[in-house]
């Protein structure tokens, strides 16, 4: 369990995050006030890193009511932005290490795992600077996102049978942990940036297709530290999760999406590597 001081600035944030995913906007970004703030007073987070957040926030508020060409300057500015606190680039954030070295089974490499407070606002900020990030809506074709899970499950086959994985059935102790944080604090700031952000600003300047595929060229740039073969795995991936966002119309499947085919790695493989 987290000490109980972390426990509220993660939870506040957590909460945050579900009430702006619900399009309750307001008393989501109390929440996130509410957790800022107490991440500052508990040594979480410095009064450099809070300015820097808040200016971030403030001129994302700002940019949709923005004339062009500031509109323009001022989405690139929050992009570079988002960007930053994705690579964990701006000083002055203490997150949490809850997980240190732990292996999820005999076959699985240690890792390390964090309670971000950076990458979360990500999701923040693109939901104040670009307001169709959640999606347009509409009917979700659910028949066709069932048939994403062919091509998902195929990706982790083909990673066993490339050595990368190996099948490993079961939960550790920690995986409610790893899902509140992998679900809440990545999947959602890693879709609001390529599908929400990156994906759907393409597509309204040019074809869906293309929207979908330079999202999901640079989902797998992203992933760049971990070799070419995650590069590429990562990238095929987002195609699924660009394609769930199209066929459903809501940021909140995209996500769901890319967090079950994580979770089903946790749950039926090595994670993330097989120790060699």
């Amino acid at each position: 369990m987290l000490p109980l001081p972390d426990s509220l600035i993660w939870g506040a944030l957590a909460l945050a995050v579900l009430l702006c995913l619900a399009r309750q906007r307001l008393p989501g970004f109390i929440m996130l006030a509410v957790a800022l703030l107490a991440a500052l007073g508990l040594g979480h987070l410095s009064p450099i890193a809070l300015l820097a957040s808040a200016a971030g926030l403030l001129l994302a508020w700002r940019t949709p009511s923005l004339p062009q060409p500031w509109r323009a300057v001022a989405l690139g500015a929050v992009l570079l932005w988002a960007v930053a606190l994705m690579l964990h680039l701006i000083p002055g954030f203490t997150n949490l290490k809850v997980l240190d070295q732990v292996q999820a089974g005999p076959a699985s490499v240690p890792f390390n795992m964090y309670l971000n407070l950076d990458k979360p606002l990500v999701f923040f900020g693109l939901l104040l600077a670009w307001p169709a990030l959640l999606g347009p809506g509409g009917t979700v074709q659910w028949r066709r996102l069932a048939l994403l899970l062919v091509p998902l499950a195929a990706l982790l086959i083909a990673a066993w049978q490339l050595g990368a994985l190996k099948p490993e059935a079961g939960l550790p102790g920690w995986w409610w942990l790893f899902a509140i944080n992998n679900l809440l604090f990545t999947c959602v700031a890693e879709e609001a940036l390529f599908r929400g952000f990156l994906q759907q600003g393409i597509a309204a300047h040019s074809r869906r297709w293309l929207g979908v595929l330079v999202a999901s060229l640079l989902f797998g740039a992203a992933h760049l530290a971990g070799g070419p073969l995650l590069v590429l795995f990562a990238a095929l991936a987002g195609v699924c999760y660009g394609l769930a966002f199209l066929l459903s119309g809501r940021l909140s499947v995209a996500i769901a999406i890319h967090f079950l085919f994580n979770f089903a790695h946790l749950a039926l493989f090595t994670y993330p590597l097989a120790s060699r």
